[in-house]
């Protein structure tokens, strides 16, 4: 019952979000200094083996949002270019177009993301880095210049009382 009603919780957080078109992009100062969200490129290690672009082929780009939902918790909007998620083809042939996407949470992954959107529970009180990562089908990670293709976004969440 409980992971129904988390689902239909998810489900209706995000067509709120994109009825209403609530959020944050860049930076946000939530009433009463409760949230603060600022954008960060900052790089986390991997463990995955990487793959370079090559030069020719158009580069990947990966956006992160991140949304306060209205209920609770957290929605992340991955925005990207020139990638597409494929969860049919997860850990066949890879390509450097299309896989998914790998979430951090201050450093530690926590799961793969095959959609545009992700709810994501509440975050820890203090500064809470969120990481997406793009990878290949076979969870390569996805490289160009040698940095690794991905976006983050820290949000504080200030304690309530």
């Amino acid at each position: 019952m409980k992971k129904k009603m988390n689902k239909i919780l998810k489900i209706v957080s995000t067509i709120l979000i994109l009825a209403t078109g609530l959020g944050v992009a860049i930076k946000v100062n939530y009433a009463n200094n409760h949230l603060v969200a600022d954008k960060s490129h900052n790089h986390i290690n991997h463990s995955h083996k990487n793959i370079e672009i090559p030069s020719e082929k158009p580069v990947p780009k990966v956006d992160l949002f991140v949304y306060q939902d209205t209920m609770k918790g957290w929605n992340l909007h991955i925005k990207l270019t020139n990638f597409q998620f494929s969860p049919e083809t997860v850990n066949q042939n890879s390509n450097i177009n299309e896989g998914h996407a790998h979430l951090y949470i201050n450093d530690k992954k926590i799961t793969r993301i095959y959609s545009n959107w992700y709810y994501l529970g509440n975050l820890e009180p203090g500064k809470n880095k969120i990481t997406v990562s793009l990878n290949t089908n076979k969870h390569e990670n996805l490289v160009s210049n040698n940095q690794m293709i991905m976006d983050t976004e820290i949000i504080e969440v200030v304690a309530q009382k």
